[in-house]
């Protein structure tokens, strides 16, 4: 016998039920059936059988969402229960008006206060209030929105319509809702760096807000055990305006015990390049007391390099002042209507001048704006003094003087630019990318000093004295991160030292050499001062005999040195013998490092540390900002403790969401290594 074919029904204009989304009616034969769309189960869908049988399948259905439900139940209650009508946001703001927003929703409090402390089960449905509430709490964390937020009307009304069974929380409960969150992060980090067995970099970076208060951001740099450099920020705190120098260093050593990272610590980097000295040798000063600094404290104290690209840029501009407010007003006046535009427009062309870029004006806050209104002026130079003679209207014309004085400067800033986005252009930058840029400025600085023009010359000289200091201070550090880059070693140092020092370049090259070489063997001793954890794993006995051992500590170095068998070649030694590696356009040099950890175990120790120093602490968004950072007004309203929790939450969440969600940068790729 011929089954009949399942041919599905359109359905009647009767069918009215909000459970029909969910089913679909189809004949076999001559009986109605109602299959599920979600689990294809067939129920009875004929007229007379009625819904209520497809909407219980539907609360015990298991493939179907949560959301599917939570509209049938909506519409179930909607006809029993007016109180619990969808309320839309004009509704809502009518009613806003008049009555306040939780009487509104016509909330029983005595009835939600159960619903909270029993979750509600609906078959296979669970609510969870608690969880909801978490969830809330680490939404605005994550995305910095206000606490003030769950008293807003648009998000009460939004929330209502959802889950009408949530209980919309206040402003302060959720506050407290942040803070859990924020305990229970800061005991996942600071398990994360107690079990690290590389060293931390700190950068301390300053930010103000509209009310003029400070604030100091202290950030953890570290390679993981991975080899994934990893960015942390530990400590969000308020300062006060009375803090002087020695309270500054107080409240970052608190800081450094709090978690327990005095012992862990490398370097620190400063975003400001003058202001702290007195800051950073008291920190120092306390550091070494407990701990011998690795190579006497010379690696210690790194200055951010871009904050350097920032600070002599502004004093080049306010150099040119004059001459950058000439090019301004003469734009101005070009654009001030349609008949002078096109006026210039036609000296252009007869000029054949091609104006490729079109005349643009600054932005006040972005110094890297009036470079480019520089760049697109000195192209349009020519026609700027031709309309001088056509318009007599035009009264900010430059002198010749004046368009070589801009045209200059002009071609110095851009090299600012150029290593500013090589600084700024991948998020995670380890510190062997800075010493060539910061080389190349060297060098350009010198011959700009040369100019026989004096008041370009000064202003060469000015922007070299403070270039200088910050090289006094990095300058070792990043040539040690350079020659761990397999791709330069030695050979980069002896590349541009002999065009920065002339004849004495052979002295600073062994000088570079001789420090790198005292460094790696200080990590080849192995000794106390190189042990993270021992000094904390000992308890008591580790500071009542610390003394001891900083006395032989000498002898440490005796007996490696006596000891050592010097027909065998050190890390160091077998590292720069080898033939430089190719300088691929996707290297990586994490990976690379991960690699050959086995070949190198006592160098790949010191290039985790060295490579994981932050040179830099600004983003693209502040390296081309004349401001700094600068806190919004929801966060500088907060009580201190809530500010820092929701800051520094923030960033932890961020970091979480976003490894979760794409590979790291520095994902090292498995390589075979040849032993030898």
């Amino acid at each position: 016998m011929e089954i009949p074919t399942e041919t599905p029904i359109k359905k009647p204009k009767r069918l009215t039920s909000v459970v029909w989304n969910h089913f679909e009616r189809v004949r076999k034969a001559d009986i109605c059936y109602a299959v599920c769309v979600h689990c294809k189960k067939k129920l009875s869908g004929s007229s007379n059988s009625g819904t209520t049988h497809l909407r219980n399948h539907l609360l015990r259905c298991l493939k179907r969402s949560n959301y599917d439900v939570t509209q049938i139940l909506a519409a179930k209650r909607k006809k029993k229960d007016p109180t619990l009508a969808v309320v839309t946001y004009e509704e809502g703001q009518r009613k806003e008006e008049t009555i306040s927003p939780v009487s509104a929703f016509k909330f029983d409090p005595e009835v939600k206060k159960e619903e909270v402390n029993v979750p509600i089960n609906l078959g296979s449905v669970r609510f969870d209030q608690e969880r909801s509430r978490l969830d809330l709490a680490r939404m605005i964390m994550l995305h910095g929105y206000p606490l003030a937020m769950v008293d807003h009307i648009g998000f009460k009304i939004f929330v209502k319509n959802l889950q009408p069974q949530f209980e919309v929380l206040t402003n302060s409960a959720v506050e407290l809702d942040c803070m859990t969150i924020y305990a229970k992060e800061k005991q996942k980090m600071y398990e994360a760096i107690h079990n690290l067995h590389g060293r931390i970099s700190l950068s301390a970076d300053v930010w103000d807000s509209s009310e003029n208060a400070r604030y100091m951001c202290l950030t953890a740099f570290y390679i993981d055990e991975d080899w994934k450099l990893q960015k942390k920020m530990l400590n969000f705190i308020t300062l006060d305006p009375s803090h002087t120098d020695d309270i500054l260093s107080e409240v970052v050593v608190k800081s450094l015990t709090d978690w327990a990272i005095d012992r862990k610590l490398f370097s620190m980097t400063f975003d400001h390049c003058t202001g702290y000295e007195e800051l950073i040798f008291r920190i120092k000063d306390w550091l070494s007391q407990n701990r011998p600094l690795l190579k006497n404290g010379e690696l210690f104290d790194v200055r951010c390099a871009v904050q350097l690209m920032k600070s002599i840029v502004s004093d080049v501009m306010e150099a040119i002042r004059d001459v950058t407010h000439k090019v301004r007003e003469s734009i101005r006046h070009v654009k001030s209507s349609q008949v002078t535009l096109g006026k210039f427009n036609e000296i252009a062309q007869q000029a054949a001048i091609s104006g490729e870029r079109p005349l643009i004006l600054d932005c006040g806050q972005q110094w890297s704006s009036t470079y480019l209104m520089l760049e697109a002026a000195l192209d349009y130079r020519g026609a700027f003094c031709l309309l001088e003679e056509h318009d007599p209207t035009y009264t900010s014309a430059l002198s010749e003087t004046e368009w070589d004085h801009a045209s200059v400067v002009a071609g110095y800033v851009k090299l600012f630019v150029e290593v500013t986005n090589v600084f700024t252009t991948n998020k995670y930058s380890t510190a062997n990318i800075y010493f060539p840029e910061i080389c190349d400025i060297h060098i350009q600085l010198i011959e700009w000093c040369k100019n026989p023009d004096n008041f370009l010359s000064d202003i060469a000289l000015k922007m070299k004295e403070k270039f200088d200091r910050y090289w006094s201070k990095c300058s070792l550090t990043l040539a040690i991160a350079a020659i761990l880059d397999p791709r330069f070693k030695m050979k980069l140092v002896e590349y541009y030292y002999p065009q920065i020092y002339d004849s004495d370049a052979p002295n600073q090259i062994k000088a570079i050499s001789d420090a790198i070489r005292e460094l790696s063997n200080e990590y080849a001793m192995g000794s106390s001062s190189l042990d993270p954890d021992t000094a904390g794993a000992s308890g008591s006995l580790a500071s009542t005999t610390i003394g001891t051992r900083d006395r032989l500590r000498g002898f440490d170095k005796f007996l490696h040195e006596t000891s050592h068998n010097h027909n065998m070649t050190s890390d160091l030694d077998k590292y720069l013998e080898e033939p430089v590696f190719p300088r691929n356009y996707d290297f990586s040099i994490l990976n690379w490092w991960k690699v050959h950890t086995p070949r190198y175990p006592i160098l790949s120790m010191m290039a985790r540390d060295i490579l994981g120093v932050p040179a830099s602490t600004l983003g693209p968004e502040l390296a081309f900002n004349n401001r700094g950072r600068v806190l919004d007004y929801h966060r500088s309203s907060l009580n201190p403790d809530a500010r820092e929790a929701l800051i520094c939450g923030q960033d932890w969440l961020r970091m979480e969401s976003e490894e979760y969600n794409s590979p790291h940068i520095y994902t090292a790729v498995p390589l075979t290594v040849e032993s030898k």
